[in-house]
């Protein structure tokens, strides 16, 4: 029965990070002390949770976010865009501060990227700045490795209630090892892992991460070559999708986002991370974190016919290193 006043259940939600991002393209990257005239320059909303968010609730689910905002004309884009999305935002404003802002520059002939970003320390999430409520009831959580001591509030309180934990985690913040310990499937960029560890090769480390943190799943996105992940008995690589790219920002972003879809869909982790992979790559197709957030239909289509990127490890290394890793914790592979 459902006490008054109860929140909806919704399917996903998502604490972190959101930016207002102005996106600027280039015919070429500068070299120093040079002049460069630029093609376009364009603010678009952006950020690793708030992206996430808005990707899954375009697919069709329902979706909370929870982050915070200054008092500023990026604050209201951002209200702005996720009551337009549909999404059920909670907003914390911290008065008289900048909202987080990233000037990004385009490479137009590669559609690699460069962020320039300033993010005032009065916009972190803070543990008293959020509410249970706003997480149980929903089927799985999405967390960035930001602001940790929230994340792991929230971490904690999914836990509690069985709900599935995703981090995406791009750097080592202070006491992300507490949050980790909550987390069950740790989706990180390519130099996080090395970064936590200080082993670099990617073979190594994810199954320590996941033997440290007992989580159910460890990946590290690898951009354009696509994801590497540790199950536990087995690595699974999927190569990336060849899509003509404007630019590669949010692609990241997506990538959870589509992770949080296959797992609420209960798909198997394969169907998941190829999903997660074609979602990333046709982002890429047009400028801003969530431009080319593709339909479901066209992420099928990408799917189906799609050309990809040769597999940077091959079966036998990886059937190798699968039988390595489970050795040193004697699991059957």
């Amino acid at each position: 029965m459902n006490q008054p006043n109860a929140l909806p259940r919704t399917d996903v939600v998502g604490v972190g990070i959101n930016a207002t991002d102005t996106i600027i393209r280039l015919p070429h990257f500068p070299a120093l002390d040079s002049k460069v005239e630029l093609l376009s320059a364009e603010v678009k909303p952006g950020g690793q949770a708030a992206s996430a968010i808005v990707a899954c609730r375009r697919w069709g689910l329902s979706a909370r976010y929870v982050g915070k905002i200054g008092d500023d004309a990026a604050g209201k884009l951002q209200m702005d865009e996720m009551g337009r999305e549909g999404v059920d935002a909670r907003w914390i404003t911290a008065p008289g501060c900048m909202s987080q802002s990233s000037y990004i520059l385009v490479d137009e002939t590669s559609g690699e990227r460069t962020v320039l970003w300033k993010r005032d320390p009065k916009i972190a999430l803070r543990p008293e700045d959020l509410k249970r409520e706003w997480i149980t009831g929903s089927r799985a959580l999405l967390v960035d490795g930001h602001d940790t001591a929230v994340a792991a509030q929230a971490a904690r309180w999914a836990r509690e209630e069985n709900i599935r934990i995703v981090g995406d985690f791009d750097n080592r913040y202070p006491h992300v090892e507490a949050l980790l310990e909550y987390v069950d499937f740790i989706i990180a960029s390519k130099d996080f892992p090395e970064r936590l560890t200080g082993e670099k090769n990617l073979l190594e480390p994810l199954p320590k991460i996941f033997r440290e943190f007992k989580c159910r799943l460890t990946a590290a996105t690898l951009g354009r070559a696509g994801v590497l992940a540790w199950d536990g008995k087995n690595f699974l690589l999927c190569p990336g999708f060849v899509v003509p790219a404007a630019d590669t920002i949010g692609a990241g972003d997506i990538f959870h986002g589509a992770f949080l879809y296959g797992l609420v869909r209960n798909w198997t982790m394969e169907e998941t991370l190829e999903f997660s992979c074609a979602a990333a790559a046709l982002n890429c197709t047009a400028p801003g974190a969530r431009g080319g957030i593709a339909s479901l239909e066209q992420i099928a289509g990408l799917r189906a016919n799609g050309k990809r990127f040769e597999p940077v490890y091959s079966p036998e290394l990886l059937a190798e290193a699968s039988r390595a890793a489970t050795a040193s914790t004697g699991a059957k592979p």
